[in-house]
């Protein structure tokens, strides 16, 4: 950081952690993952803290692996849509944003809900956009099949855009605040209808009028997940921000300069997209301490079927014969198509399946680890670890030096497992200045210290989209 460049404030989200290997089942203290009290505990904690926004992931099936319920999905996934809207009735400031699929739904209906959100919050939702490739998913929805990666980011990138047609479609009409959304002050008599739309692409031909006014945002904060390269230009050309999952210092460096150095080619600013990477923690009183905690939640985290299950994911085989105790397999993976990315909706591909294998082996052999053990290691995220002074320096440290923006918090406990950091830790970076200690807007553009998008008037959104 220049020695003359203010300190930038940190950004904190909270992802309820859901089902998945974040998850430590059984603890004593876990509880509910799909009870409405589970999410309002959660959210209100956050809020406390001041965060800037509490995130949902999406699963549209449960996983299966060999025919098989993956043993992290075991009670289902509750609605985005249900849970954020209902969140917005208990909160007042916190952000809301949640995981909508592009490839299986249509833009007019996620536009409608989510400017609708929008409404309802008072300017508060975010959209993560993300894509799904397998037939395994497809099978809940009526198109079915699946996407190639280069057809996935086209369909994202054009579900998008034909999203922003439709929040930008009522630009340029005034609306009388204190009558029904169809009094309109000026506008309507002078041009096309509120809300015309037609967008005509390779993978959209719809035309009609969208019934929700502009929001308070006039479009809802927009997220992206992905970080191969196709990711990374989507989130450069279209996202406010983008999740990372880089878990060392130099290579979230790497990243950060990477996604913010492709912005002014679409004429956008380095703080028009924030890093936003992932991150879980463990805290004790000692160092000692909190390392023999992180230790056994791995442990819990990783079971021997996980263990498995992860590595036949790079196998491409069937592996339930194996001990995850014991040694890596001496096989070499299968090559060719993952079969296993028609059985379980979120497979890892690897690009060199024997390339990482080797290095699974090697990794192993110097450390004198099981297969289990190294699943651990190769799979510990972005991971604070220390008691509250330590992390409080390290997450100050990163976001210094410029390898993010903020850190997307996950704890291992539902709903109750950020209450320690809350407690402990923003306290610290609020004593230095750092992080708020009051909210200073109102809506999830103002936390984010995003600018409110330009609306583009309604012939300009349709000739766009032509």
């Amino acid at each position: 950081m220049s020695a003359d460049r203010p300190r930038k404030q940190i950004h904190l989200a909270a992802h309820f952690p859901g089902v998945n290997n974040t998850t430590v089942w059984s603890d004593p203290r876990s509880g509910s993952h799909i009870e409405f009290e589970s999410f309002v505990r959660f959210a209100r904690i956050a809020e406390q803290a001041k965060f800037d926004f509490l995130f949902l992931a999406e699963g549209l099936r449960l996983r299966e692996q060999g025919g098989r319920i993956y043993d992290l999905d075991v009670v289902g996934r509750p609605d985005t849509f249900t849970v954020l809207a209902a969140l917005a009735g208990v909160t007042d400031r916190l952000g809301l944003t949640g995981t909508i699929n592009s490839t299986f739904n249509e833009p007019y209906e996620v536009a409608r809900q989510f400017a609708t959100l929008d409404h309802l919050s008072g300017g508060r939702a975010a959209w993560n956009v993300v894509t799904s490739w397998d037939a395994f998913t497809g099978e809940n929805f009526r198109r079915g099949g699946y996407l190639p990666q280069e057809q996935r980011y086209e369909r994202a990138q054009s579900f998008l855009d034909a999203a922003t047609v439709l929040f930008d479609s009522w630009s340029g009409v005034r609306v009388d605040p204190d009558k029904a959304a169809g009094t309109f002050l000026a506008g309507a008599a002078d041009g096309p209808p509120p809300g015309a739309f037609a967008i005509r692409d390779r993978h959209f031909d719809i035309e009609g009028q969208f019934n929700v006014p502009t929001s308070p945002q006039g479009r809802p904060v927009i997220f992206q997940a992905g970080d191969s390269d196709a990711g990374r230009e989507f989130a450069a050309a279209s996202a406010d921000a983008i999740f990372s999952m880089h878990g060392t210092l130099e290579a979230g460096q790497a990243f950060y300069a990477d996604v913010k150095g492709r912005l002014a080619r679409y004429g956008r600013r380095r703080e028009d997209l924030l890093v936003l990477p992932a991150a879980t923690f463990v805290l004790g009183d000692t160092p000692a301490e909190a390392t023999e905690r992180a230790a056994d939640v791995r442990r819990q985290q990783v079971s021997g079927a996980t263990a498995i299950a992860f590595a036949e994911q790079l196998w491409n085989r069937d592996l339930s014969g194996y001990d995850p105790d014991g040694p890596l397999p001496e096989i070499e993976p299968r090559l060719g198509e993952h079969t296993l990315s028609r059985g379980r909706a979120s497979v890892r591909h690897f690009r060199d399946p024997l390339l990482v294998a080797a290095q699974w082996r090697e990794l192993a052999a110097r450390k004198g680890l099981s297969l289990r053990e190294v699943v651990i290691e190769v799979t510990t995220r972005q991971t604070f670890v220390g008691t509250a002074a330590s992390v409080a320096d390290d997450i100050d440290r990163y976001v210094q030096a410029d390898a993010s923006d903020g850190f997307i918090l996950v704890p291992h406990i539902t709903p109750d497992g950020l209450a320690e950091f809350a407690r402990t830790v923003v306290p610290i970076l609020q004593e230095r200045g750092v992080f708020r200690a009051d909210y200073t807007g109102t809506t999830l553009r103002d936390h984010l210290g995003l600018r409110v998008p330009r609306p583009r008037s309604a012939p300009d959104a349709r000739r766009a989209a032509s």
